[in-house]
């Protein structure tokens, strides 16, 4: 079962206080099993697959995400279970033998749900609210990356382009920035359902 309340309620600078974990609940059971699929997908970008045991991986350093993924799967049928990797290290596993079939998002709440998957696996943003604010989204898969491009385009996103920071340092490696005139718009759509970005993204409405 996935307990929602384990992470404080937090404070932004207005003195108002707001459970981003709760918060997620909320939106979670309001979501449609298609939508949950394709968060699904789009979070597959930060999992890895196992050949052998036919099952994939999501690692974190914490359980907080991944307990989220747990009850995504369960709302989707689908098995899963939550290890630490190493006794010394601080490293957790989501594993689960659940098959995933890739397909393309058929209306704009599925293409949301996919971009905001993609996010909170690949997306990037500063961890501090002091900090200047951005939004990256990064992959090794140029074609992946060009695709959620194009979805965050059709729901009215304004991005930059697809290019790679340094051949030097790794010539497959790509990203791209969201345009600052569509900063809100997409915390507003997009949002997201992992704790410490959906944190930082209330307490930048907030502020």
């Amino acid at each position: 079962m996935y307990i929602m309340r384990t992470i404080p309620r937090e404070v932004g600078r207005s003195g108002i206080r707001f459970d981003p974990v709760e918060t997620t609940r909320r939106r979670l059971s309001k979501t449609t099993k298609s939508e949950l699929e394709m968060y699904i997908l789009g979070a597959l970008h930060d999992a890895t697959f196992n050949r052998i045991h036919k099952t994939f991986r999501f690692s974190q350093s914490s359980t907080e995400w991944l307990e989220l993924i747990k009850e995504i799967l369960t709302r989707l049928s689908s098995k899963s279970w939550i290890y630490r990797e190493g006794k010394q290290r601080n490293v957790w596993i989501l594993e689960t033998s659940a098959k995933f079939i890739k397909r393309n998002a058929e209306n704009d709440a599925e293409k949301i749900a996919y971009i905001r998957g993609y996010f909170d696996s690949e997306g990037g943003m500063p961890k501090n609210d002091r900090h200047f604010l951005y939004f990256q989204f990064c992959q090794k898969n140029q074609s992946d990356l060009e695709e959620v491009r194009k979805y965050l385009i059709d729901i009215g996103i304004k991005c930059g382009i697809v290019h790679n920071p340094s051949k030097q340092v790794d010539d497959n490696y790509w990203r791209f920035f969201l345009s600052r005139t569509s900063h809100k718009d997409f915390m507003n759509k997009v949002n997201s359902w992992h704790p410490r970005k959906a944190k930082q993204m209330e307490l930048r409405m907030k502020i």
